[in-house]
């Protein structure tokens, strides 16, 4: 193999891409959980520590129970899985370091491998090996507002991952797999280190790439999905994808945004989402269906499970990706996206705020020597709410510490929300500080800037680490010989540094030129041309280096003006009207003061464009004496580096209002007054703090919980907390009568034995501490026995648990319960994925007498924790929380409550057969082709619009019919708080009726089939028999608890155990000309319309449904006397007799029963394919029993008992076992 090539087996796995979907495989922890290890299994004498607990420490197997791997391995292959993870994913320094087990990450990760290949060998199938690396437990873009600094740095965790991706390529891994990824911060530094062992290993390895995302859509630090992957993809990965967090369902909306990436797409979502006993329920069946439209779209290159997946889920995913095409992978485009928290495309005219620049701004200067860090940020963002796409940030004076100064700079920026949305341009003279810089910076920036002026290799070598670091670049038009100044210096200097950069592989794109603003009107004659030959080379880099883009800074033209400020402003607007158009996109300026060219008076106007184009001899004198002539007063007035409130509310807010929107909004600027105002107001350093600060910080756990505030504004608010306590801390100490410290109290904290998973404590630690609390935190993997005797000893006040993985909660249960052996009175936390308030109040609240409170997320902590604290409010909090748990309690054991079967059965609704309906009309088999147009009139679009996430009351805009004016009538009438989504729902309508119109124009149809039977009920079953076929279709029986004295239904009461009386099967489905069209749309790439056409499908099959329903009522079957024209609307709330239960649905549950059904409808016939688990294809199809018994309605058959299951079974004809999963 040639050096640094790509091996055959990463060729061919890239190739078949090109062909297949191809199927990852599931959860390695969920199936090494199921192997019940214990202690024993994860010890290798010589090897592993012997007094470290090295449970949960699933790496370590395959050196101590490698076979056990490896048949894990083979059960994935065995179920159609075809790129295989290694058992790696914490298997690098810093996370093994936990178990004591950092030196073995090459024999780990080497052995890991290993056991794969021989999985694979053994299977006798063509697969490949994915060397799995997890992000590790710490994030570096949510530790940046600690004090204290975070305990991992880029270095340590690029230095871990080098060593363990060292490990894995050297072991013959087919394909990289960074997984998991809720930082890009973390992803970056872990990218740098796996280009840096590729090249020093010779060997080159595909790399694929799947974020994780929290509920907001984004990632745990922030980052829109678009933002995270402009910022990986400076590693051109083989794929992106997302997998973890939530179940296919929810992550499938995503793939839109992934559709876009010119990369392959994969996606490997959980089994569903954790159900309140932190278990994973969803069925092989579902995921593979949730599964199924993306892979018919042709949306996914690689598709797989992650946690709670099995062999079984993979079975199931592979047989849906079996006949699916894979994804065409777009190629890619020449165009920069840059990112901060979200992206930035520049398409019009991109503005770069200049006035964090210490060479630029002598107050931002001033404040950087002052270390007054919350105005300095307070002008960046200040320049972003003017308008700033990107904030230019320079710290290069000789007075500073440039270095340290732009480390911590950056690093605020990264909390500041307000900022960190847009990206950074690095802009300094000293590469060590722009290296430096970028190791702190989430998204995708800009150095500024690298040049040819040390020559063509230094350039390069620059331009490949800012390259490997994910960043674009500033190219200055220096070379050897100096500053180019004019037109034609400044085109041979950019043309020649475009080649080099270019034909080394750097994106052109990622390329912005500064020819350099000279300034002008400085009396020499040659600088007249400065400002004409800039905007000239910017039309010449435009139209002959393609991709690249032009910037400048704009405050060196007008220079000679210093003074008058009107004038220079006038100057840069004009000059930017010129360059603008002839290509320049991007500039430094500060968008506070940036004029309307148009506003400019006509006489200066023409005198800048004078001394701009050099259309005059006198060019200069002239400008200077016109300026004298207008007055600066006739100027518009421009904003200032003030940062402005963005409210303006008549009322002036008094002082503890203030305080409190100062702790939302995490400014700190002149608290100190405003507290020692309220001091005085109250007399009570406590009223200060259980008032406006807490007021403040329960305000950020509210907002936080409906994600409208990310974690780096939550710990800024928490650091203005921590602040303004210690500010207070003088005071409080006086008012203790005991004269201790200011504390607020002791907190010790830990993630539970068996897991190492610390995120949330972590920032759970910093949130608390910053809040007042001493904060103990005994890291990962705490015995229980340490967590108590901690406490104890440092007279705790708290204890809290975290955990993320199932076995956590019963680590959880044996806590409290020894809390309560050593009778402990003091509140405990418990937190973490795992966990849930159901399994709090149902597991573990009633092994322990004290407090046990769930906390569902970090920043509502400290307002929960002020009630257990304060003496004013700890018993009625207490009194509170276990009335809550007890509800808990109570509907859990109601919900899971089921009565015995018989007495259910003696239950059962007694048939009165003077409702029994007639004998069909005309009994036998029917087929329909209903139009579109007949059944139009019966879409429910209540259920449309809420299949879009959107308020069914939304519907009322169906009757708006097709008159424009209407529509507009309607918007007007929606109140104004739901406008916005208002007016998405009336697009999305628009959108649905012209698909419609579309098909009722072509003469569109749904197809109908019914069959009609003899029919007897016989216990819970319905015994049908037509044309000599007799079917049996069991039922269930409700079994809820609690309702003696109400019917308990299944539907067999519907039906008469005489012999005499009837139903009829009936099946829908847009196979044909609507299926036609919806796929039709898909091809086009239209995803969008593709989504509205199956959606419109969907209802349309249940309209055609209602349809066929009142044809068999009152034609075929004759039992209503209902007309056949009745109210739309009273056929969609069923105001007529009998039902039409679906198969599948709450009263007829069994999905399987499909199969019995077909011997009677012979759904091939009506264009219907029937899967293995009984779905139908096409997806909008129904299928079920019409019911002409006037008593019978619509139920849900709720859980049922194992009594139940097994008598079911019986009766079904299956083991107990293979019906399980189509029950309740």
């Amino acid at each position: 193999m040639k050096p640094n090539c790509l091996s055959e087996s990463s060729l061919s796995l890239i190739n078949s891409l090109k062909s297949q979907v191809l199927v990852l495989d599931g959860a390695m922890g969920t199936m090494i959980q199921r192997l019940d290890l214990n202690d024993a299994d994860s010890r290798l004498e010589g090897v592993t520590p012997e007094r470290t607990d090295l449970r949960g420490c699933n790496d370590v197997l395959v050196l101590t129970a490698p076979e056990k791997i490896k048949s894990i391995h083979c059960e994935y292959l065995k179920a159609g899985a075809r790129i295989i993870e290694t058992d790696t994913f914490n298997a690098n320094s810093i996370s093994l370091a936990d178990y004591g087990l950092s030196h073995l990450v090459h024999e780990i990760n080497s052995a890991a491998v290993a056991v794969a290949k021989d999985a694979i060998k053994e299977c006798g199938v063509t697969a490949w090996v994915a060397g799995s690396v997890g992000p590790g437990s710490h994030s570096l873009s949510l530790a940046t507002d600690i004090e204290a600094g975070t305990p991992v740095t880029w270095d340590t965790i690029e230095s871990a991952a080098y060593e363990q991706i060292s490990a894995l390529i050297g072991a013959g891994i087919d394909v990289l797999l960074l997984e998991t990824c809720f930082d890009a911060l973390n992803t970056k530094a872990t990218i740098h280190a796996a280009l840096r062992a590729m090249d020093d290993l010779c060997r080159k390895v595909p790399v694929m790439i799947s974020a994780t995302l929290t509920q907001s859509g984004r990632t745990l630090s922030g980052q829109t999905l678009e933002a995270f992957i402009a910022t990986i993809s400076h590693a051109n990965p083989l794929s992106v994808g997302l997998n973890c967090g939530f179940g296919a369902e929810d992550l499938a909306p995503y793939i839109e945004i992934l559709d876009k990436a010119p990369f392959a797409v994969s996606l490997h979502p959980n089994a569903g989402l954790p159900d309140t006993l932190g278990n994973y329920t969803e069925t092989p069946e579902k995921m593979a269906e949730t599964l199924r439209p993306l892979l018919k779209e042709g949306k996914l290159n690689i598709v797989g499970g992650c946690c709670g997946t099995t062999p079984a889920h993979i079975a199931a995913i592979a047989a849906a990706a079996a006949d699916a095409s894979p994804r065409t992978i777009p190629e890619k485009e020449m165009k920069m996206v840059l990112a901060g928290l979200e992206t930035l495309t520049p398409g019009a005219f991109v503005k770069i705020g200049e006035r964090c620049n210490v060479a630029g701004s002598r107050k931002f200067l001033r404040l950087i020597k002052e270390g007054a860090d919350a105005e300095a940020i307070g002008i960046a963002a200040t320049q972003v709410r003017a308008g700033a796409d990107i904030v230019d940030i320079n710290m290069d004076d000789p007075m500073l510490d440039a270095g340290a100064k732009m480390n911590s700079f950056v690093t605020l920026t990264g909390a500041e929300p307000d900022i960190a949305k847009v990206p950074l341009m690095i802009d300094t003279s000293d590469w060590s500080v722009a290296v430096e810089a970028l190791k702190r910076v989430q998204g995708k920036p800009v150095v500024n800037s690298i040049s040819l002026k040390e020559g063509a290799d230094t350039m390069l070598a620059k331009a490949r680490t800012l390259r490997r670091m994910g960043a674009a670049v500033v190219v200055m038009a220096f070379d050897e010989q100096g500053q180019a100044d004019t037109f034609e210096r400044k085109t041979e200097v950019c043309g020649r540094a475009y080649s080099l950069l270019t034909e080394d592989g750097f994106p052109p794109e990622d390329i912005i030129f500064d020819p350099n603003i000279l300034a002008v009107a400085t009396g020499i004659e040659e600088h007249n041309d400065y400002a004409k030959d800039f905007i000239r080379a910017a039309g010449w880099i435009r139209a002959n280096l393609p991709g690249a883009h032009v910037s400048g800074g704009l405050s060196n033209l007008s220079f000679s003006f210093r003074g008058n400020n009107y004038v220079r402003e006038a100057m840069h607007a004009l000059f930017l009207r010129h360059a603008v158009a002839e290509g320049m996109d991007m500039a430094i300026v500060n968008p506070s003061t940036l004029l309307d060219p148009d506003t400019i008076p006509e006489e200066l106007a023409n005198a800048i464009d004078d001394v701009l184009l050099n259309r005059h001899g006198n060019a200069t004198n002239r400008l200077i004496e016109t300026a004298h002539r207008i007055k600066e007063a006739e100027a518009a007035s421009k904003p200032s580096d003030k940062p402005c409130d963005e409210k303006n509310n008549d009322k002036t807010p008094d002082t503890g209002e203030q305080i409190e929107e100062m702790v939302v909004r995490g400014h700190s600027d002149s608290i100190e007054k405003l507290l020692d105002t309220y001091l005085n107001e109250t007399g009570s350093a406590f009223a200060v703090v259980d008032g406006p600060l807490m007021n403040g910080m329960n305000r950020v756990g509210d907002l936080f919980g409906a994600g409208k505030m990310f974690l780096p504004q939550v710990v800024r608010s928490a650091k203005v907390m921590k602040h303004a306590v210690a500010h207070l801390t003088p005071a409080i100490e006086a008012e203790r009568s005991s004269g201790g410290s200011a504390s607020a109290g002791r907190l010790v904290i830990a993630t539970v034995k068996g897991d190492v998973h610390d995120i949330g404590k972590n920032i759970v630690g910093v949130i608390m501490n910053c809040n007042g609390y001493e904060v103990t935190d005994l890291g990962v993997m705490v015995p229980p026995e340490q967590i108590l005797d901690t406490a104890e000893e440092c007279g705790a006040d708290f204890i809290g648990l975290s955990g993320l993985i199932t076995p956590s909660l019963e680590e959880m249960r044996t806590v409290a319960r020894m809390m309560e052996e050593r009778a402990m009175t003091i509140p405990l936390l418990v937190g973490g994925a795992a966990a849930s308030d159901i399994h709090t109040a149902v597991k573990i609240a009633p092994l322990y007498s004290g407090p046990v409170i769930y906390t569902r997320d970090a920043a509502a902590l400290p307002g929960i924790v002020q009630k257990f604290a304060a003496e004013s409010s700890r018993a009625e909090a207490f009194a509170q929380l276990l009335e809550l748990q007890k509800q808990k309690r109570d509907s859990y054991a109601d919900a899971c409550a089921a009565m015995p079967l018989d007495r259910a059965r003696a239950l059962r609704h007694i048939f009165d057969n003077s409702k029994k309906a007639c004998a069909p009309r005309h009994p036998g088999e029917h087929t329909f082709d209903i139009p579109v147009a007949e059944v139009r009139t019966l879409i429910n679009w209540r259920a449309f619009f809420s299949a879009w996430k959107l308020e069914a009351s939304f519907a009322s805009v169906a009757e708006t019919g097709g008159c424009d004016h209407c529509r507009d009538q309607w918007l007007a009438s929606t109140p104004q708080e739901h406008r916005t989504k208002a007016l998405e729902a009336l697009r999305l309508f628009s959108d649905a009726d012209k698909f419609i119109g579309q098909l009722c124009k072509h003469g569109a149809t749904v197809k109908g089939k019914i069959v009609f039977a003899e029919a007897k009920s016989s216990g819970d079953d319905i015994i049908l028999n037509a044309n000599g076929t007799t079917i049996t279709i069991p039922t269930l029986r409700q079994q809820k608890a609690g309702q003696d004295n109400r019917e308990t239904l299944a539907l067999a009461d519907f039906v008469s155990d005489k012999g005499d009386d009837h139903a009829a099967l009936f099946a829908v489905t847009t196979a044909g000309s609507v299926d036609a069209e919806v796929k039709r749309l898909g091809d086009t790439g239209d995803s969008y319309m593709a989504l509205v056409g199956q959606s419109v499908a969907d209802r349309l099959a249940e309209a055609a449904t209602e349809w066929l329903h009142r044809e068999v009522r009152v034609n075929l079957w004759g039992y209503s006397a209902e007309a056949s024209d009745a109210n739309p609307d009273n056929l969609l709330r069923h105001y007529y007799p009998g039902t039409r239960p679906a198969i599948g649905y709450p009263s007829l549950p069994d999905q399987s029963l499909i199969f019995e059904t077909d011997r009677l409808l012979d759904y091939e016939s009506c264009g219907i394919t029937v899967t293995e688990n009984g779905a139908m294809i096409p997806a909008a199809s129904t299928t079920g029993i019409m019911i002409g018994y006037s008593g019978s309605r619509y139920f849900l058959v709720g859980a049922i008992d194992d009594s139940q299951k097994k008598d079911y079974s019986r009766r079904r004809g299956m083991a107990t076992d293979a019906i399980k999963k189509f029950l309740p």
